[in-house]
């Protein structure tokens, strides 16, 4: 199962790939900050994140009797135990 969260692989999920966190918050206090100094919402521009996090959860790997792929941990993943 892959799921967009990284706290869910912590937990026990095989996978998790989804935007940096962080990432989420920066553009939303420039829009509010816009807004409050009468920007018109529709004349903003819509943003799409560009960075992303794959963790794949060696613990659970092993469970399922899984081999973790070289690639996918030479790919900018991260392997949790």
């Amino acid at each position: 199962m892959v799921i967009a969260d990284r706290i869910y692989a912590g937990v026990g999920v095989l996978m998790s790939y989804g935007p940096l966190l962080a990432d989420l918050y920066q553009p939303t206090t420039a829009y509010v900050d816009k807004l409050f100094k009468d920007a018109k919402p529709a004349d903003l521009p819509v943003e799409q994140l560009t960075k992303f996090e794959l963790i794949i959860n060696r613990k659970a790997a092993k469970a399922l009797d899984l081999t973790i792929s070289r690639s996918l941990v030479l790919s900018d993943g991260k392997v949790i135990e």
